[in-house]
């Protein structure tokens, strides 16, 4: 009886890890699109008012999204380029950026 328990409490506890939305980074790409005038195609941004994205944390990317489609983070911006996504859409963004390269900013390019 004991092992059935430990089996479903860890059945339980995976459970979520299972349903979260995985990120496709390539599909992260072509949505992108929309974030390039301010953070840059790849994630680097050129002007220093807009943070780079490229190679942050997957899951700081995914909350930081979702906290802003929420208004829990408020940014005017922010909340309106977040408002209509799908949670697959910022789950592939995020694997997107998460995939390139971090740095600092080079504004010469």
């Amino acid at each position: 009886m004991m092992i059935k328990n430990i089996i479903l409490a860890t059945l339980l506890i995976a459970l979520p890890l299972t349903l979260a939305a995985k990120g496709d980074a390539s599909a992260g790409q072509e949505k992108a699109k929309l974030c390039e005038a301010c953070h840059g195609a790849t994630g680097k941004s050129v002007d220093p008012n807009y943070p780079n994205l490229a190679g942050q944390h997957e899951s700081y990317l995914e909350k930081a999204l979702a906290d802003y489609r929420s208004g829990r983070r408020p940014n005017p911006i922010m909340a309106g380029m977040a408002g209509p996504l799908s949670d697959q859409d910022i789950a592939d963004l995020s694997a997107w950026f998460a995939s390139q390269e971090g740095g600092l900013r080079d504004i010469s390019e």
